[in-house]
């Protein structure tokens, strides 16, 4: 064999620095690598699941677009593995295959009320407020006090584009059916709750201290949360992290508050127990807690309530199972070692590796996914007794297989459409771009068809 035909599922962060890095391994053979997307658009939850006002934490797409426009990778978009192709198509067609499907649902929070309408996963409204074509373009922001239950970026972000007002959004890609729908919100407070102290939270310090300076918003935290046990002051003490966010909340403890239209609440100490209301969330209530002295948390029996009218779970993403390829449910990911994809009975399941969030569950940030999919690709390199073997290895035969099925796909050449396409709606509102929802919409762009 002179070149290893991989195919890489997910166009994400994960999938796209697994193919740069197969490319460019020293290796004595050639690697051809076609990446499988099923979204029209590249880059997965840079897209989907960054807010809109972190132009930023986007810049990462300039290091992803690098990949894909060098040449050395094939991409084909509005393909879904399990419909448009199949695990026994991949064998027929390649010797290997990596995952990097990430994980792009809640994690469940099993409290009473926690389906009542109005209770929402966090990963929902992000798809929706970032204009994620296979989500409802409309959402019910109806209520004036809300509930964010989490303490990490996400829940940031969430509580963030909830107080902010709409017109400060406007520089942004935010799409035009979300701007309508901020607009007419008729929020004033947001609420955000998490079951450990000040010291323990998992937001990244940018994220919190660009929170502090919205435009309009108070910030309202209590002093009872910030009586430092002995494990707090030595994290404070050792962690420059920690350090830095404990002197955001600080300096937000010294604010003048009451003049603000909205106000966005901090409640440390408390452990979500139960959504309130019959026919529609009508509260929150919750147990104070307390540090246990390592760094968790433990109930104190005191518990308090919140009138909100909607509440929004930010505790965690959750990966999704695929047809033909284990899955553990507890975790949310497919088991594997080091990369390597086990089988029902433990053992290696031949030419098949996972990378991403569906490998390892929804923890770090881009650099460790980096680091990840150099794991899985060392293994997917050395591994040659487990390849497949392919009886239509040539590159055009995928070609024709998603041809003959009728299968719309968009490829390099048509993300750059889409993208001017993108560019051009925002230039005339002094906008980087306006991000283009509709499915069919984006199909159109990609592959050349007029956008109606």
């Amino acid at each position: 064999m002179t070149t290893l035909r991989l195919a890489v599922v997910g166009a994400g962060p994960a999938g796209i620095y697994a193919a740069d890095l197969a490319k460019k391994a020293d290796r004595g053979f050639d690697v051809s690598i076609d990446l499988f997307e099923r979204l029209p658009a590249p880059y997965g939850l840079v897209r989907y699941g960054v807010a809109p006002d972190h132009p930023r934490i986007k810049g990462i797409i300039g290091a992803l677009r690098e990949v894909l426009d060098g040449g050395a990778v094939r991409l084909f978009g509005n393909v879904e593995y399990g419909v448009d192709i199949t695990l026994d198509d991949l064998r027929r067609h390649y010797h290997a295959v990596i995952f990097a499907t990430g994980a792009i649902r809640d994690t469940d929070l099993d409290i009473p009320g926690i389906d009542l309408p109005g209770s929402y996963g966090a990963a929902d409204l992000v798809s929706w407020y970032d204009g994620h074509p296979d989500v409802p373009r409309e959402w019910p922001l109806d209520a004036r006090e809300v509930a964010v239950i989490g303490n990490g970026n996400v829940a940031l972000d969430v509580a963030r584009m909830l107080v902010k007002h709409v017109q400060d959004l406007m520089p942004t890609e935010v799409p035009p059916n979300v701007v309508e729908v901020l607009a007419a919100s008729p929020v004033t407070d947001v609420h955000v709750l998490g079951r450990r102290g000040p010291a323990n939270v998992k937001f990244t310090p940018l994220e919190l201290r660009e929170l502090g300076e919205v435009r309009d918003v108070d910030m309202i935290v209590h002093d009872e949360d910030f009586a430092y046990d002995e494990a707090a002051k030595r994290a404070i003490a050792t962690n420059k992290q920690v350090l830095v966010i404990d002197r955001v909340l600080q300096g937000w403890r010294k604010r003048e508050v009451g003049a603000a239209s909205r106000r966005l609440h901090f409640h440390w100490w408390a452990r979500p127990v139960e959504i309130l209301g019959t026919d529609h969330v009508t509260g929150i209530r919750w147990e104070r807690t307390e540090s246990d002295g390592m760094g968790g948390a433990r109930g104190t029996g005191e518990f308090r309530t919140q009138e909100v009218q909607a509440v929004y779970r930010a505790v965690g993403y959750f990966g999704s199972p695929l047809p033909g390829i284990p899955f553990d449910p507890v975790h949310g990911v497919i088991p594997n070692h080091e990369g390597q994809v086990l089988g029902d009975d433990g053992s290696l399941m031949a030419g098949v590796y996972a990378t991403g969030w569906i490998k390892r569950g929804p923890v770090g940030l881009i650099g460790h996914t980096k680091s990840d999919a150099m794991e899985t690709v060392d293994h997917v390199l050395r591994d040659g007794g487990l390849w497949w073997s392919p009886s239509e290895p040539d590159e055009r035969s995928i070609v024709e297989l998603l041809e003959s099925r009728g299968v719309r796909y968009t490829t390099v050449e048509g993300w750059h459409l889409l993208d001017a396409h993108e560019i051009a709606l925002g230039a005339p509102e002094g906008r980087a771009r306006i991000k283009v929802v509709p499915r069919d919409e984006m199909l159109a762009a990609s592959l050349g068809d007029p956008v109606r």
